[in-house]
C-alpha cells in the first residue's frame, strides 16, 4: 500500500513539475515573441484534460484555448477579486503612466533595432511591388521607357539650374489601377498594406471607395507656409553620413525634399530641422509633440505635415530600385491607428485618422502608377506618432541606414513629384 501511494505522489509530482516547467517556457516564447501562445491542443488533451481538468476548464476560453497566463490564474485560483484585476489589467489603458508606456514604444522603436541588428525581418509582404512585377508591368507598357526617354530629351533645356541634373518628372504611367477589382477588403489589404501584428486594421477603416474620395488638394496659396517637414529622429544616418555633419544625415535629406518642392513645384516649405532625439530616442514623440503644435498655432496656413525618417533593416538588404538610371532609395508610408489588436487606446484618440490613411493610400497609389518599384507597402501600426495634428500628415520611411546619402536625395525627387501630383488634385484617378 505504501508502495502505490508512493508512486501515486512521485507521479504527481512529476505531472505537477512538467506543467510548471511548460508554462514557463511558454511564458519565455511570449516575452520573446511579444504576443500571446496557447498550449498546442493535443498536448493539452494529454496534460491537463485527464490529470488536471479543473485547472483545464477554468482557464479555458471560449474557443477552447487556454487564455493567458496559465500558472498565475491557477495560483489566484482561490482569491477571485484578485484574479478579476488582473484580468481587468490586461484588456485596458487605465493609467497615466500607460500612456508614458505608449510613449517609449513609440520613441524608442525596438523593432527597428531588432531589424538593424539581424534578430528580426520584415516580413517579404511588407514590399509592394517586387522587381519581378515591375519588369512585367514595364514589359507590358513596351513604349514607357522610350517615352520617358523622349520626354527627357525635350524637356532638358526647360530644366532649372537648381534641379538635379538628369530627373524628369513621369508624365506617362505605366501602370494603372482597376479599382473596381479592389473594393474586396482583403484583395485591398493583399495589394496596399502590412499589418503590424500590434494592432488590427477593418473595412471600417480601409475602403477603395472611401480612400479615394478623401479631397487631398491644398485649399491656400504660398503666400504663407503650406508644408511642414521636420523630423522626429534627427540623428538618423546613412551608410556614408559623415559623423557631426546633419546635412549628410536625414535633416539633410529633408533640405533636399524642402528645396525641390519650393523650386520646382512652387510650394512654400518650412523645414523645422532642431533635435528631439538627440539625448535618448526615448520620448522623441513625447518632445516633438508640444513643438509641432505650436508651430501649426502660429503658422496656420500649414495644411500638411511630413515626418521624415529612415528605416531600419539587416545589412544584408538594402532598399533601393533603379530610377532612370540612377541608384534610388525605396520608401514607405508608415500609419499609426491608435489601437492595438484588442481596440482602440484611449489617450491615443486620432480625430484625423481616415484623413491621414486617404492621404498615404493616395499618395502609394500614384507612387505605384508613376514609379513602380519605388513604394514599399503601407506599414500600418498600432499607436499614435503624432499624426493627430494635421489631416494631411505623412509619416515617410526613407530608405534605410545601409544606403547612401545619394540614394536618399535620388528618392527625393519621384517622392516631390507625386506629393505635388495629390496635392494638386491630378492623382490618382477615380
Amino acid at each position: 500500500m505504501k508502495k502505490i501511494l508512493m508512486r501515486l505522489i512521485i507521479i504527481t509530482l512529476v505531472i505537477v513539475s512538467a506543467f510548471f516547467v511548460l508554462t514557463e517556457v511558454m511564458q519565455t516564447v511570449q516575452d520573446q515573441e511579444g504576443k500571446g501562445k496557447t498550449l498546442p491542443g493535443w498536448l493539452r488533451g494529454i496534460l491537463l484534460e485527464p490529470y488536471l481538468p479543473g485547472i483545464h476548464r477554468m482557464n479555458q476560453g471560449a474557443d477552447g484555448r487556454i487564455a493567458g497566463d496559465l500558472r498565475s490564474r491557477w495560483l489566484l485560483a482561490e482569491y477571485p477579486v484578485f484574479l478579476y484585476k488582473m484580468e481587468e489589467e490586461e484588456d485596458i489603458f487605465s493609467a497615466e503612466s500607460d500612456y508614458d508606456r505608449l510613449m517609449i514604444l513609440e520613441g524608442s522603436d525596438e523593432d527597428n533595432k531588432a531589424i538593424a541588428d539581424g534578430e528580426l525581418e520584415y516580413d517579404e509582404n511588407a514590399m509592394h511591388l517586387e522587381k519581378g512585377l515591375v519588369d512585367a508591368l514595364l514589359a507590358e507598357n513596351g513604349m514607357f521607357l522610350e517615352n520617358q526617354a523622349a520626354q527627357q530629351e525635350e524637356t532638358t533645356e526647360q530644366i532649372s539650374d537648381n534641379t538635379p541634373e538628369g530627373f524628369v518628372p513621369v508624365q506617362n504611367k505605366s501602370y494603372s489601377y482597376r479599382w473596381e477589382e479592389l473594393q474586396d477588403y482583403a484583395a485591398l489589404i493583399k495589394a496596399f498594406y502590412a499589418v503590424d501584428s500590434t494592432t488590427k486594421a477593418g473595412e471600417e477603416l480601409l475602403g477603395v471607395e472611401k480612400l479615394l474620395a478623401r479631397d487631398m488638394r491644398l485649399q491656400g496659396g504660398a503666400e504663407e507656409p503650406q508644408i511642414l517637414i521636420y523630423h522626429t529622429h534627427s540623428q538618423e544616418s546613412f551608410a556614408d553620413s559623415i559623423p557631426g555633419d546633419e546635412s549628410t544625415g536625414i535633416v539633410g535629406v529633408g533640405e533636399h525634399l524642402a528645396s525641390i518642392l519650393r523650386q520646382r513645384y512652387g510650394y512654400n516649405v518650412m523645414h523645422y530641422t532642431e533635435s528631439f532625439d538627440k539625448e535618448s530616442r526615448d520620448y522623441a514623440y513625447g518632445n516633438a509633440l508640444p513643438v509641432i503644435e505650436k508651430l501649426l498655432a502660429d503658422h496656420p496656413s500649414i495644411e500638411v505635415v511630413i515626418d521624415l525618417h529612415r528605416d531600419a533593416m539587416p545589412e544584408s538588404r538594402r532598399l533601393v530600385t533603379e530610377l532612370q538610371g540612377k541608384p534610388t532609395a525605396q520608401i514607405m508610408f508608415f500609419n499609426g491607428l491608435s489601437r492595438t489588436a484588442k481596440g482602440g487606446i484611449e489617450y491615443l484618440e486620432n480625430p484625423y485618422l481616415d484623413d491621414n490613411l486617404a492621404f498615404s493610400f493616395q499618395m502609394q497609389a500614384a507612387c505605384n502608377e508613376y514609379y513602380p518599384g519605388l513604394a514599399r507597402r503601407i506599414y500600418l501600426k498600432a499607436y499614435r506618432y503624432n499624426m493627430h495634428l494635421c489631416p494631411k500628415t505623412l509619416l515617410i520611411e526613407l530608405g534605410a541606414q545601409n544606403n547612401t546619402v545619394e540614394e536618399m536625395k535620388n528618392a527625393c525627387e519621384p517622392l516631390a513629384h507625386v506629393l505635388s501630383l495629390v496635392l494638386n488634385g491630378e492623382e490618382p484617378k477615380r
